[in-house]
């Protein structure tokens, strides 16, 4: 009666541009293999370690000595806290690539608009000022730069007799980033239409540098508070394993039911803690 909904396919992390040149999607990232065990392996230890700190020990018969049950746990609890670390650890890792990606790309997109507004305002057209601009980011950036296998596709595309607004549309799409999107919009308009795009050039480089300065501001005054976030985050681990390590004895309340209880709820209390926190301090322009 029901029919199940299909899971919609993965975005490809490529395309094939029109010159059939692979293109990148910015919108996605897929780690390789080793990429992923390596984050896989790491989040893995460090949540084993904190179950193991929290729960280590537990079962123990009435003389404080380990019972079949206590290895039993010390193997099942920070196997099971590994794995959870681990599943929650690569998304968060994938989209904190894929924001550094489009921080790097948004702030070359500056400087190629500030190649090109100097290019059109040495008399250049369109065209030749694409192959200027690209020309003096190859001195500027490292041969596997975004910016500059964006420009590559665009001058491929101009060669191959595309207009140049549909590639920038293309570009723009690809980024995810709307200052590109809206650029690519706007200079298509100017250009099919006779405009200035010049001036068009120029304002949207004006326009996308305050926001970047502004952006810049705000994380710097932001730096301490996360700083003291990530600090916060250690210091109940850091607390509980001086606890243990330095009085055994106390240590033993981690592992009577009124301690298990404890420790769970105040674990629960600070994941909901920093993931507010950190929702707080993510500020999006």
């Amino acid at each position: 009666m029901f029919k199940k909904k299909k899971k919609a396919p993965p975005e490809p992390e490529f395309f094939l541009s029109a010159t059939n040149m692979p293109t990148r999607n910015f919108r996605v990232y897929y780690m390789k293999r080793w990429e992923k065990f390596g984050y896989a392996l790491l989040a893995f230890v460090a949540g084993a370690a904190v179950g193991y700190l929290f729960y280590g020990g537990l079962g123990k018969d009435e003389f404080g000595q380990p019972t079949t049950i206590t290895y039993i746990l010390n193997i099942l609890i920070p196997t099971i806290a590994g794995i959870i670390a681990a599943r929650l650890f690569i998304p968060a890792r994938t989209k904190a690539i894929i924001g550094k990606r489009k921080r790097q790309l948004a702030k070359q997109f500056r400087d190629m608009l500030d190649g090109l507004t100097t290019s059109l305002s040495a008399g250049k057209n369109v065209t030749d000022a694409f192959y200027a601009v690209y020309e003096d980011l190859k001195v500027q950036y490292d041969s596997d730069a975004f910016i500059l296998r964006e420009l590559e596709l665009i001058l491929s595309g101009i060669q191959n007799n595309f207009p140049v607004e549909q590639l920038l549309e293309d570009f723009g799409k690809r980024s995810d980033i709307d200052d590109i999107s809206s650029f690519a919009g706007v200079f298509s308009i100017s250009y099919r239409k006779g405009g200035n795009i010049k001036d068009v050039i120029r304002n949207t480089h004006a326009i996308l540098s305050d926001k970047m300065a502004i952006e810049e501001d705000i994380e710097t005054m932001l730096t301490a508070n996360k700083t003291e976030q990530n600090i916060m985050a250690v210091m109940p681990i850091a607390i509980v394993a001086l606890i243990k390590g330095m009085s055994p004895d106390f240590a033993k309340n981690f592992a009577s039911p009124a301690g298990i209880l404890a420790s769970t709820v105040a674990i629960i209390i600070f994941i909901i803690a920093y993931y507010v926190g950190k929702s707080v301090l993510n500020i999006k322009m």
